[in-house]
C-alpha cells in the first residue's frame, strides 16, 4: 500500500474520532480536528508532511502525491 492511501485512512479516521469525541466528550477535542486541518493546508502549500516522513521511515513507498510522478 502506498503512503498516500495510508495517510488518507489515518487522517480520515483521526478527524472522525476527534469530531465524535468533541460531540460526546468535550469540545476541546475539536482542537485536534483544527490541528489536522492546519497540517493539511501547510502540506498542500509546502509539500512537507510529517506523517509522510514517518511512513517513509517505516519503509513504505510513495505514490505520486508527495514526490511527483516520474514522467
Amino acid at each position: 500500500m502506498k503512503i498516500e492511501k495510508i495517510m488518507m485512512m489515518i487522517v480520515g479516521t483521526m478527524i472522525l474520532v476527534s469530531v465524535a469525541l468533541g460531540y460526546y466528550v468535550s469540545a476541546t477535542w475539536l482542537l485536534l480536528t483544527a490541528f489536522i486541518g492546519v497540517n493539511l493546508l501547510i502540506s498542500a502549500f509546502t509539500g512537507f508532511c510529517p506523517m509522510a516522513t514517518i511512513l517513509r521511515k517505516l519503509g513504505l513507498q510513495h505514490g505520486c502525491a508527495f514526490r511527483g510522478c516520474a514522467q
